[in-house]
C-alpha cells in the first residue's frame, strides 16, 4: 500500500504505507481528538466550577467576554417575538428545506423506536423491560464559525420522537444578542421548549448544574468546539452526555470505476469544516488518485473556504493506493472514520465487509452532504475511531430501560436453594435471609 499526500508547499508524494507509517497515520489523526489537549481542561474547569457557585451573574459576563454581547435575565431566553422575527427573515425556500429535512429525519428515526415488553409464564413469574423517555434534555448548538439548522434538526427531533418532555436549547448569540434565524426556525419546527442565548463551556455548565433562568438537565447532546468538548467531559457523571466529537473526517473508498470529480468534491465537503477536518480516499487505482489529485487542486481555487481547505488538506488530507481491495477494507476497518463512502462497481458487497465507520455511503449519487442534511439518518456520528464501539446518534440515547421482576410464590420456590446458596458463596447472608424468612411459612 502507498498514499498520496497533498502538502502545501509541494505536489502529491508516493510514500509506502508500512506498519510504521500506518502508525504514524493514526497517531495523527488521534491528535485532532479533545482528549488530547489538555491544556484547555484548566480554562474549562474554572468556567465550570464558577457557573457552579455564581450562577447567572458569571453567565453573563463569560457571554460578555466571548460573544461580545449583552444579556441579562430579561433577554437571555429567546421570545415568541424573536421567533416570529426568524420567520419573517428566513427565506421561503430555506424553510420548505427545513420542513422537507425535518420530515425525512423524523421518519426515518420513529423506526427506532423501543417499546416495553413483558414475558410472563405459567409459574406466575414475569419479566420485562420498561422504556421510559428522559425527562429533560439540553442540546447544543455551535453558532461561531459558521451556524447549523441541520445540527439542530439532527438533535432535537430523536428526542422528540423518544418523548422527552423537556429539550433545552442553547447556542451562542450574535454581539446584537440575536441568534442566527435559521437555527430559531429549525428549533420551532424541531420542537424545542426553550431557547437560551449562551455557549461556550459555561452554557454546558448551565444546564448540568442550573442557574437562577437555566433550569438543570439530565442529559447534554451537541456538538461544540473544544471547549464545549471539554466540558461536556468534566460534566459526564453530574448529568449524561451523548459523545465528546471531534473533528469532521470522511474516507473514501473507491476503485478504478469512482468518478474523481465526484470523489474530489466529497473530500473537500468535509475539509472545509476546520482545519482540523480529516480527508482520506483509499483506492486500488494510482490513476483515480492522481485524477482525483489534479481536481482537487482546481476545485479548491473556486471555493470559499479556501484556507482552512488548504490547511485540513495539508495536516490530514491522505490519497491511499492499495494492491487489493482486501487490503484497503482492512485498512477501512483501522481507521474507523466517521463518515465512509463506498465507491466501487459491488458498492453492496463491499458494505458487507466493513466493521467500523459511523455512516456508510453507498453509490456514487450517494454523497456525504445528503447525509448531513436531508436522507433523514443522524449525521451526529462517532469521530477519532470511536466507530469501533459508538453508534450514530438515534433515538436510544434519549431513553432509559428499567428491568421488571415479578415472582409468585410458586416461582420462587424453585429457585430459593440456588439463590441462597450464590449468596452465602459470596458472603452475602442478608441477601441469602431475605430469601430465607419466605420460606418459614
Amino acid at each position: 500500500m502507498i498514499f498520496y499526500r497533498k502538502r502545501e508547499t509541494d505536489k502529491m508524494k508516493i510514500v509506502p504505507l508500512n506498519e510504521t507509517t500506518k502508525k504514524n497515520l493514526l497517531n495523527d489523526l488521534l491528535k485532532r481528538s479533545p482528549n488530547q489537549y489538555g491544556e484547555y481542561e484548566k480554562k474549562v474547569t474554572e468556567i465550570i466550577q464558577a457557573v457552579k457557585e455564581q450562577g447567572d451573574k458569571i453567565l453573563f459576563e463569560y457571554t460578555k467576554q466571548f460573544d461580545k454581547a449583552e444579556i441579562s435575565t430579561e433577554n437571555i431566553l429567546v421570545s415568541e417575538a424573536e421567533f416570529e422575527k426568524a420567520y419573517q427573515k428566513i427565506d421561503p425556500n430555506t424553510l420548505d428545506v427545513i420542513r422537507k429535512a425535518a420530515k425525512n429525519i423524523e421518519q426515518y428515526h420513529e423506526k427506532q423506536r423501543r417499546y416495553s415488553w413483558f414475558d410472563s409464564k405459567p409459574d406466575g413469574s414475569i419479566l420485562g423491560q420498561k422504556i421510559t423517555p428522559i425527562h429533560s434534555v439540553g442540546v447544543y448548538v455551535p453558532g461561531g464559525k459558521a451556524a447549523y439548522p441541520s445540527s439542530v434538526l439532527m438533535n432535537v427531533i430523536p428526542a422528540k420522537v423518544a418523548g422527552v418532555e423537556q429539550i433545552i436549547m442553547v447556542t451562542p448569540p450574535r454581539a446584537d444578542g440575536s441568534v442566527y434565524e435559521g437555527t430559531l426556525v429549525a428549533a420551532k419546527e424541531a420542537g424545542v421548549t426553550k431557547i437560551y442565548k449562551v455557549g461556550g463551556a459555561q452554557a454546558v455548565a448551565a444546564l448540568a448544574f442550573g442557574t437562577e433562568t437555566i433550569s438543570k438537565v439530565d442529559k447534554i447532546v451537541g456538538p461544540g468546539n473544544i471547549y464545549v468538548a471539554l466540558a461536556k467531559k468534566a460534566v459526564y457523571g453530574y448529568v449524561s452526555i451523548d459523545s465528546i466529537a471531534g473533528p469532521s473526517e470522511i474516507l473514501v473508498l473507491a476503485d478504478e470505476t469512482a468518478n474523481p470529480r465526484y470523489v474530489a468534491a466529497d473530500l473537500l465537503s468535509q475539509a472545509e469544516h476546520d482545519e482540523l477536518a480529516s480527508a482520506i480516499l483509499i483506492t486500488t487505482s494510482k490513476k483515480l488518485a492522481e485524477d482525483v489529485s489534479n481536481q482537487i487542486d482546481s476545485m479548491i481555487e473556486k471555493l470559499s473556504r479556501k484556507e482552512i481547505l488548504i490547511k485540513s488538506l495539508d495536516q490530514y488530507g491522505y490519497l491511499f493506493i492499495t494492491d487489493s481491495m482486501e487490503e484497503a477494507v482492512e485498512a477501512v476497518n483501522e481507521i474507523a472514520s466517521e463518515h465512509l463512502e463506498i465507491i466501487t462497481k459491488d458498492a453492496f458487497e463491499v458494505m458487507t465487509k466493513i466493521k467500523n465507520a459511523g455512516a456508510i455511503f453507498l453509490g456514487e449519487y450517494s454523497s456525504e452532504p445528503l447525509g448531513d442534511y436531508f436522507a433523514g439518518p443522524n449525521h451526529v456520528l462517532p469521530t477519532n475511531g470511536t466507530a469501533k464501539f459508538f453508534s450514530p446518534l438515534g433515538v436510544d440515547d434519549f431513553i432509559k430501560k428499567s428491568s421488571i421482576i415479578s415472582y409468585s410464590k410458586k416461582a420462587l420456590l424453585p429457585a430459593a436453594k440456588d439463590i441462597i446458596t450464590f449468596a452465602n458463596a459470596e458472603g452475602l447472608t442478608a441477601h441469602a435471609n431475605s430469601i430465607a424468612v419466605r420460606l418459614e411459612n
